[in-house]
């Protein structure tokens, strides 16, 4: 049997932990949890670092019939080292005994609840997804790393994608280290936090509270996607028709810890709407009045968008890399700004079109950049009413959308 001792944020032991801990004959932990421990004479002692040797000496330690006593931060069940060592030895021989995990603290620390925080791990991870949960979240708890703490995570997050503030919780339980300190972004990233940082939170101030929830973490999906035209603010009809939104979105799969680009946003349907399923969402566009009406769209639908004012593919230049774009606009110079996208996206670009002249063109430059493509002629025909009580059939205009895809290996989950 293994026991898993999770230490909390500096509480002490519980009795029955304490016992475990005195019959053992292999101790594994952390440095500071194996000093701060009364360790049994005699027991072997490892110190945790790469984890691989640890869990061969553990293998070892139980085929002699020796008594295993892992100590580990918080509850080593949440983003702990309970999964390494369920998927080595099976949950069946694991006897855990949780501590109190660093982000329940820093929201008591606060006076919040967080069944509504979504939670995201940057250590030993890559930084991008926890900053698109970031962007595209009220309520996030970012447990961060080397090169993924509070510094990083402010440089990012300082331009755009709303107002957030950073909490940065360190040295939790410590009575005489522990700080709690609430910063702005920009803050965040001027500073050296050390290496004593529990947990970071990034909040909106302003939805810190949320309704009562039944289910914890993000809030579930909407109900529906491909809104009607007439949920937008748009001018002139100058709006991605839902017919054409729905095919986009499922050839675009926006999702958390994604970052999608609406280029040539226009009233900012695309945008609204991948926001909405979970995506941080960066809009471009150029004309004054069409920021003005993404902006008013986001905040009738209750999400964030960053919106960028300027024409692609200068606009895009400092930009993060996406990991989907949308293009809906670009005129003549469509084939260029195809191919500008085409060399940042992670994952995809859709295109949508309505000229026949520019479908050959744009299909070069997403093969040409490595993509495969494909595409279909959307024309639709929408039911409406004549006078007498009967109806016809009224046809929309027709749009060629283009999809490419990059091969399987550049693929990889964002929320691995």
């Amino acid at each position: 049997m293994i026991t898993v001792v999770g230490t909390g944020t500096g509480a002490p032991l519980s009795a029955d932990a304490a016992r475990a801990l005195a019959g053992a004959g292999l101790v594994v932990g952390g440095r500071r949890h194996l000093a701060a421990a009364a360790l049994p004479d005699g027991a072997e002692r490892i110190v945790l670092g790469p984890l691989a040797p640890a869990l061969d000496a553990i293998e070892a330690a139980l085929e002699k019939q020796r008594r295993v006593v892992v100590l580990a931060s918080g509850d080593p069940g949440f983003f702990g080292i309970v999964r390494a060592l369920a998927e080595r030895f099976g949950a069946e021989r694991l006897d855990v005994r949780p501590g109190v995990s660093s982000v329940a603290t820093a929201f008591a620390r606060l006076g919040l609840p967080w069944d509504d925080a979504v939670v995201v791990s940057a250590h030993g991870r890559d930084l991008r997804t926890a900053l698109n949960v970031c962007r595209s979240r009220p309520k996030v708890a970012v447990l961060t790393g080397p090169g993924a703490g509070p510094a990083e995570l402010g440089a990012a997050l300082a331009h755009g994608f709303g107002a957030r503030v950073l909490v940065v919780a360190s040295a939790l339980g410590d009575p005489e280290h522990e700080r709690v300190e609430r910063v702005t972004p920009a803050e965040a990233a001027a500073r050296d936090w050390g290496t004593a940082v529990s947990v970071v939170l990034c909040l909106d101030a302003s939805r810190a509270l949320a309704p009562v929830r039944t289910v914890a973490g993000p809030p579930a999906g909407p109900a529906r996607w491909a809104l009607e035209e007439g949920d937008f603010a748009h001018r002139d009809s100058m709006i991605t028709k839902f017919e054409v939104r729905a095919l986009a979105l499922a050839r675009l799969g926006p999702r958390l810890g994604d970052l999608v680009w609406d280029v040539g946003a226009g009233s900012g349907s695309v945008a609204v709407e991948c926001a909405r399923l979970g995506a941080a969402v960066t809009a471009v566009e150029k004309t004054l009045d069409g920021v003005e009406r993404i902006h008013a769209n986001a905040r009738a639908h209750g999400v964030d968008v960053h919106v960028v004012h300027g024409a692609a593919p200068d606009a895009l230049t400092a930009l993060p890399d996406p990991d989907a774009v949308f293009i809906g606009g670009g005129g003549r110079e469509l084939p260029a700004l195809v191919t500008a996208c085409a060399r940042r996206a992670r994952r995809t670009v859709v295109v949508a079109m309505a000229a026949l002249d520019r479908v050959p063109a744009v299909r070069e430059a997403l093969t040409g950049a490595g993509f495969g493509c494909d595409g279909v002629l959307l024309q639709s025909s929408r039911l409406a009413p004549l006078p007498g009580d009967v109806t016809r059939l009224a046809a929309t205009n027709p749009v060629f959308l283009l999809w490419g895809a990059r091969p399987p290996a550049r693929t990889e989950g964002a929320l691995q």
